[in-house]
């Protein structure tokens, strides 16, 4: 390699590295103060960056602020993808066939993702997250748009499709909108209420026992659905 393409080369090393530093920095950054409380100074800072990395990066505060958004969901994204593309792939097998996926396989599908979730959102990882998309929940900006459409619709929306089979309802249908909303809140409740959570079970850490208890939880939140219907019938 010459020494003009090696040295181009690290540059751009070093200008990622830079970038994923005000990314995910700027994700705490921004659900601590809001956009107009987040400074550049304090964006830098917060990166240990020089100043003018914010402009020459991303145009300017706005720009980061929207990559921060795209860059979350991404982060997010990668927690379940593997697991996000396995479903999407049968349900395009069973659709090919004209089949529907049986509650049995949508139950096994819904524990998976919502024990995976569950100790995502105890972990400490997770924090700067909640601060940034509840600011955006109560006040969507375009960076909402940006999570909302990049992951929390795809998972919400998969979410639907594997509550209905098990329910046996349209996907579709307002009943099971509405169904998964309230299981998805079941879920969220332990980042978005984290201190409540930790209060009432009377936890310092979530270690491996904690751990446990949570993911044998989550099963449990999956198992009870329906279970109205099968003891009516």
């Amino acid at each position: 390699m010459k020494d003009s393409d090696h040295t181009t080369q690290l540059r751009a090393e070093r200008g990622d590295v830079t970038r994923e530093k005000l990314l995910n920095s700027a994700i705490d950054v921004f659900g601590r103060y809001g956009f107009d409380g987040a400074t550049t100074r304090k964006l830098a800072d917060a990166a240990g960056v020089n100043l003018q990395a914010i402009p020459y990066y991303f145009g300017g505060k706005e720009g980061l602020f929207i990559a921060a958004a795209e860059h979350l969901a991404s982060i997010i994204g990668s927690h379940v993808g593997d697991l996000r593309g396995a479903i999407l792939t049968r349900f395009a097998e069973l659709d090919a066939q004209g089949a529907q996926m049986t509650a049995a396989e949508a139950r096994q599908y819904l524990t998976q993702i919502v024990q995976r979730m569950v100790v995502l959102f105890v972990s400490e990882e997770s924090e700067s997250w909640a601060r940034f998309i509840i600011r955006e929940q109560m006040e969507p900006t375009e960076a909402f748009r940006r999570i909302y459409g990049n992951i929390m619709r795809p998972m919400i929306e998969m979410a639907r499709r594997l509550i209905g089979a098990i329910l046996k309802d349209d996907p579709a249908s307002e009943h099971i909108r509405l169904r998964t909303l309230s299981f998805v809140g079941s879920v969220l409740v332990f980042r978005t209420a984290h201190a409540a959570v930790y209060a009432q079970l009377e936890w310092e850490t979530a270690g491996p026992r904690e751990l446990e208890i949570l993911q044998r939880h989550a099963a449990e939140l999956v198992a009870v659905l329906g279970a109205e219907k099968d003891r009516q019938s």
